[in-house]
């Protein structure tokens, strides 16, 4: 019998081993189809496009025939409403200065709008903390509902009771007027309070009670300073709604010097109807101060919502 033959298997072997030292062929990578993005092709949404410059439209276009107008004498209103007043006459805002009572009826504005704003930042936010964290209480998601459905009663129908009980009340003045714009604001700033809060975490007041710190605590220390783009918010609303309301302090005041601007204007109206220039040199002196306000309010809403994100 003949011996077997080792020489195959050992020459399969170091083919083996001669092909694992040689590297493999890199296989063909295949290139990743990415979605084009709308933006890097150059494509826009026209439809979109169109109805922002149709909404900007709408407010430059009233907006320059304020301007236009303020700046013209009443022979030239006979003419085309876009055309430019040849000269401009800046005599009509001194006018509507003097005619206006400006100084003061600014002041009576400026009073009540800053005493409604901050009353509402501190009332109603104090309110909303309370339900936001008792809401699984019946009484807390009661009260939140109750708050919630005095959005859907209009103003005319409480008008002659409201104005009734703060006559009634002493309250006929500046400061019943305040009370009354931190109360019907109430609905609408429980509404968004109360949603912004229990975004919070709980977590962050765990943690101050754990410290010793108690409620009222909790609330200023910790809710409070992260309320700042919600109060910013309200704030801007309270303001614009306090500073050209006319319908709360016709009803209310009683006394002729707490008269604020848009009163002072409705008697200006009544009382030179057909003198349109000096009435719209009066809306833009009054335009002014709540546009400033407005600017930077929403700039510090803007950081407020953006230093947020980032945390």
């Amino acid at each position: 019998m003949s011996a077997p033959s080792i020489a195959a298997p050992v020459a399969d072997r170091s083919e083996q081993a001669f092909g694992a030292g040689e590297p493999d062929a890199p296989a063909p990578r295949r290139r990743r189809m990415r979605t084009p993005d709308p933006e890097d092709t150059g494509h826009h949404n026209w439809w979109l496009t169109g109805l922002m410059i149709f909404l900007s439209l709408s407010i430059l276009v009233p907006m320059y025939l304020v301007v236009v107008t303020a700046l013209k004498t009443p022979d030239q209103l006979t003419g085309a409403g876009f055309s430019l007043p040849s000269p401009a006459r800046w005599q009509n805002f001194a006018d509507a200065w003097t005619l206006t009572s400006f100084p003061r009826s600014a002041l009576n504005s400026a009073l009540i709008t800053v005493g409604a704003v901050t009353l509402t930042l501190l009332t109603n936010s104090m309110v909303a903390y309370a339900i936001a964290r008792n809401m699984h209480k019946k009484l807390f998601k009661g009260l939140f509902f109750y708050f919630i459905a005095a959005l859907f009663v209009p103003f005319p129908i409480l008008m002659l009771t409201v104005a009734k009980l703060t006559a009634q009340l002493h309250l006929d003045n500046q400061l019943g007027l305040i009370l009354l714009y931190v109360v019907f604001g109430l609905s609408f700033n429980i509404f968004v309070f109360v949603a912004y809060i229990r975004s919070i975490p709980r977590e962050l007041e765990e943690a101050a009670i754990i410290d010793g710190a108690n409620t009222w605590t909790v609330f200023w220390k910790v809710i409070f300073p992260l309320l700042r783009p919600m109060n910013a918010t309200v704030g801007i609303i309270t303001c614009v709604w306090a500073w050209n309301d006319f319908m709360l302090p016709l009803v209310i005041l009683s006394d002729p010097g707490d008269a604020t601007l848009p009163l002072q204007q409705y008697i200006f109206q009544s009382t030179f109807n057909t003198n349109y220039t000096l009435a719209f040199a009066s809306y833009l002196l009054a335009m002014i101060p709540l546009l400033v306000v407005y600017v930077v309010a929403q700039r510090w809403v803007i950081s407020g919502v953006t230093r947020g994100a980032i945390k």
